[in-house]
């Protein structure tokens, strides 16, 4: 069933963040909270868990992937640029 809700400004900019944050629809969201104000739980329970975003890739200027790095490799490159340089 639709229906027509009327909110204050700050409260819809808020509906609207909470719900890109969470990654999903604002009706879901709102859905949501309608449900666990009715049926007593708690929102943060009864929300939808989103997928995980996809980690990003890094590609060099050629289109070709790079490849994954260790954590002790990324590490390795930081010390590298924090390196004091001589000229």
């Amino acid at each position: 069933m639709r229906t027509t809700l009327d909110l204050p400004d700050p409260l819809f900019c808020e509906l609207k963040a909470q719900a890109a944050r969470q990654h999903v629809k604002m009706k879901d969201l709102l859905k949501t909270y309608v449900e666990a104000g009715i049926y007593g739980r708690s929102a943060a329970t009864s929300q939808p868990r989103s997928a995980r975003s996809a980690l990003p890739v890094a590609r060099r200027a050629t289109g070709k992937t790079i490849r994954a790095l260790s954590n002790a490799q990324i590490q390795q490159l930081l010390d590298e640029t924090d390196a004091p340089r001589s000229r």
